[in-house]
């Protein structure tokens, strides 16, 4: 079966669901068209402009980041700088770019829990849990002929969650009436006159900050002059189920038995196969507990400090990280940015590979291999 951009991102939100995003993040499509048909894909975990310059030669037509390509919104593309010329080269060659960034860090089997599995850690709780967004149910009217149309619309939004299920709806069909007023122009019916049609209500829990972008885009697709929907708060029981429980920054587990800070290090710069580590707190300190967090970790501190681990692993820790934690009689292991990501990109193609092929598209799916870690140590 014969995919397209449209149908990678479905997949995608079930692996990296968008509601995890951070909201100074900017994930999701960054340069084509969702209609752009898709045969390989490339993983990798920066949208260089050498990756991007081989991805093209190789005739690949969709590339899946970690980091997104674009932070901030562009004010000009200027084909001279490299942001422009990344967004030509994948557009002459109709090479769609896509991310998944804090979602794939945050969500269950995302990075930071493939971290926490090549250290050895065992029992893992999250370290930073996302705080609950407002969510209500919606309810849309649509004539009949027009259901299949505006389904594809909810589904492309990835709403509709309960637990680790997306584009959860119910609907019935009923009669709907209306009388068209004067100065309407209503899509059937006549003015004046009460008009009876067949309808289905579809409904499906959406979460506040999406609810605007939701309904706009459910606009395009539906044929009334003026949409009918209901929106319902719901209330929120106190309970989060196994899923919403395992989402969120960072991860805590614990060590197959007590270890010193010195040979914690040496066996996870081994398991990773790193060149160099960092290491602040004393040798010795002994540690049955670890907080662990992929990419850049110094933001997630507090959360460390608060909670009951002896260790902090993570990437991009600074000086003053290093001396709080030396006061708090803790250990900081410095592993490196790229080091903790990196990782994810070989588990990512080998996951959504398996979905895709399950769901009989015929796409091939690769790990970039060219990546390497910007720093060198002399």
């Amino acid at each position: 079966m014969k995919a397209r951009v449209r149908d990678i991102i479905k997949v995608m939100q079930t692996i990296a669901p968008h509601y995890l995003t951070e909201e100074w993040d900017n994930v999701g499509l960054q340069v084509g068209e969702k209609d752009w048909a898709v045969k390989n894909i490339w993983i990798a975990l920066d949208p260089l402009e050498e990756v991007v310059e081989a991805a093209c030669k190789k005739g690949i037509d969709l590339l899946i980041t970690h980091h997104p390509m674009i932070f901030k919104p562009l004010k000009c593309i200027d084909l001279s700088t490299t942001a422009g010329s990344i967004i030509n080269m994948a557009i002459c060659n109709q090479m769609a770019i896509f991310s998944a960034h804090t979602n794939l860090d945050k969500a269950r089997g995302g990075i930071n829990d493939i971290l926490a599995d090549m250290i050895g850690l065992n029992n893992l709780t999250v370290l930073n849990k996302p705080v609950e967004t407002e969510k209500f149910k919606l309810v849309i009217y649509v004539p009949l002929e027009y259901e299949k149309r505006v389904f594809e619309a909810l589904f492309e939004s990835g709403e509709g969650r309960i637990g680790n299920y997306t584009c959860c709806t119910f609907r019935n069909h009923g009669k709907g009436t209306f009388k068209p007023g004067s100065g309407s122009k209503p899509f059937t019916g006549k003015i004046g006159e009460i008009f009876h049609t067949d309808e289905s209500r579809i409904e499906l829990v959406v979460e506040k900050d999406n609810l605007k972008q939701l309904i706009d885009n459910i606009r395009k697709h539906h044929p009334y002059e003026t949409l009918g929907y209901d929106i319902y708060p719901l209330f929120e029981p106190g309970f989060v189920s196994e899923t919403e429980s395992s989402e969120g920054l960072g991860r805590i587990g614990e060590t197959n038995g007590k270890v010193s800070l010195l040979s914690l290090a040496k066996n996870i710069k081994e398991k990773l196969g790193l060149k160099y580590i960092k290491i602040a707190g004393r040798p010795d300190l002994t540690i049955d507990k670890v907080a662990v967090c992929s990419g850049s970790g110094s933001s997630l501190m507090e959360d460390f400090l608060a909670s009951d681990a002896e260790v902090y692993i993570s990437g991009d820790l600074g000086y003053h990280n290093a001396r709080t934690a030396e006061a708090a009689g803790r250990g900081l292991i410095d592993i490196g940015h790229f080091e903790s990501e990196h990782i994810a990109v070989k588990n990512l193609a080998e996951k959504l590979g398996n979905i895709l092929t399950e769901a009989g598209f015929d796409v091939g799916i690769k790990a970039c291999d060219m990546e390497s870690d910007p720093f060198m140590i002399l």
